[in-house]
């Protein structure tokens, strides 16, 4: 039998920025699914429907600790921006919330109003009267003082845009896509980017320097591109990495910066001092950002905590009791790979996305044929439970496949755990044998959220269906 049905190398024309770099990220959203109290070796206990009671950030060097703010999050927190002095931070989440912790405020949000894509980032005017929401679709929202100064809402892009930085004065804003390119409102002047040049791995984010006169992008792999009076310090790129980078953040003179890593490893470059790290924590603490304040030599690092995946569910949801099995199973194994040549802990040595999902229904209670092709797991779905087509909406626990159909390995090309369907119909899923590194080195990553119908700009490859557990 021809088992060889899994994506699996990072970069390549099939990698996408949603999966490798994955924040939407929102990345490691799915990773932070239940942190209760706990001694800090207990392993962790994942609940889709759990909140965190810990802190949204923790602390290095000459910073305060900021505390998770009064109202739980109802959805992914995916960015952040501190004020001043570094005695607060404005949060943002992926449905359009808005949050606040220390001395920041609220202005206003998106929450319960329409997207037409997830928020992705959030960036402060320089009196922190005011913010900018951006969302993946170059959306711009002001807020407070904050003047919208206009955005790329309607226009086709390239790639999703991952972030937005303001100009110093706060009469402007760039806006940067996945693929690295840019997009410079108000007195924002354009320096340069990395738009229509190969990239080993997806832009995830940006930072001005102190000046505004330029700007350095940062990949998953680490890579960094400076633009303007951005000097080069260094960079991961090239370098293996445990995990995909999700941000930066500048030294208190601007003369250095960190990189963290989705294990919450931080790297220093320039002047940057390195105060300490996460990363020998992975699974137990996904990070998705770090944040540092102007003078202040310190950073927090920032995971998605205090969140609910409160989502009412859509009227032809199935609320299955194995759902939530099938869910905690796969959101348990997010994390770096530990083996090679493509042994794994799911079943034999060879590609195993399949083997993976297979594992995944197991735990659920749904003795799957545990094989490495995913044309046979669909098969096996569609004779002993049900499948579903690529138009129809699947719930939480039901297996998506890639590609154009089952009937072989070039058809059938990877799949995943479906963990969260959002009401606007996007996805968010647990993938097995994907992410970052050489291959049979490989992990259980976060993908997501994006729209099933764009999974080809998303993901490379469009979804063919999904398998339900009953």
């Amino acid at each position: 039998m021809n088992h060889g049905s899994s994506r699996r190398n990072t970069p390549s024309p099939k990698s996408h920025p949603l999966r490798t770099a994955s924040r939407l990220l929102l990345i490691t959203a799915i990773a932070a699914l239940s942190l209760a109290a706990r001694p800090p070796s207990a392993p962790l206990a994942r609940s889709a429907r759990v909140a965190y009671s810990t802190s949204l950030f923790d602390a290095f060097g000459a910073v305060p600790a900021l505390s998770a703010p009064s109202a739980s999050p109802s959805s992914v927190i995916v960015g952040a921006a501190a004020t001043k002095g570094g005695l607060g931070a404005v949060l943002a989440a992926a449905d359009g919330s808005v949050y606040a912790t220390g001395n920041a405020q609220l202005f206003g949000s998106m929450a319960g109003k329409q997207l037409f894509a997830p928020i992705v980032g959030i960036a402060l005017t320089p009196d922190n009267q005011g913010y900018w929401l951006v969302g993946s679709d170059g959306s711009v929202f002001a807020f407070g003082d904050a003047h919208l100064y206009g955005s790329m809402a309607g226009t086709t892009l390239n790639a999703p845009v991952v972030g937005i930085a303001a100009t110093v004065n706060g009469a402007g804003y760039w806006l940067v896509a996945a693929d690295g390119g840019i997009f410079s409102f108000g007195d924002a002047t354009f320096y340069g980017s990395m738009g229509g040049q190969h990239l080993n791995a997806a832009v995830v984010g940006m930072q001005p320097t102190s000046t505004g006169a330029g700007y350095w992008l940062v990949a998953a792999d680490g890579g960094i591109f400076s633009f303007g009076d951005a000097t080069f310090y260094g960079s991961m790129g090239g370098t293996t990495l445990n995990a995909p980078v999700m941000g930066m953040a500048l030294s208190p003179d601007g003369k250095g910066y960190w990189l963290v890593g989705n294990d919450g490893g931080v790297f220093t470059f320039g002047d940057a001092v390195f105060h300490g790290s996460l990363g020998a924590q992975l699974p137990n603490t996904p990070i998705n950002g770090i944040l540092s304040a102007p003078g202040i030599d310190g950073y927090w690092l920032l995971s998605p905590d205090s969140l609910t995946y409160s989502f009412t569910p859509t009227p032809n949801e199935r609320l299955l009791p194995a759902s939530t099995a099938i869910v905690n199973a796969a959101a348990s194994q997010i994390g770096p790979a530990t083996q090679a040549n493509f042994c794994n802990p799911y079943g034999p040595c060879e590609e195993w996305c399949a083997l993976f999902a297979a594992w995944a229904w197991d735990r659920g209670g749904i003795p799957a044929v545990s094989d490495g092709f995913t044309g046979d797991l669909y098969q096996w779905a569609a004779t002993h439970t049900s499948v579903i087509s690529a138009n129809q909406t699947p719930a939480a626990g039901d297996i998506v496949f890639y590609g154009t159909g089952p009937q072989n390995t070039e058809t059938s090309v990877h799949d995943g755990i479906v963990v969260q369907t959002w009401p606007d119909g996007s996805l968010i899923t647990v993938e097995g044998d994907s992410g970052p590194g050489p291959a049979g080195w490989l992990g259980v990553t976060v993908n997501g959220p994006f729209q099933a119908q764009r999974s080809i700009e998303a993901n490379g490859d469009p979804i063919y269906g999904y398998g339900e557990p009953s």
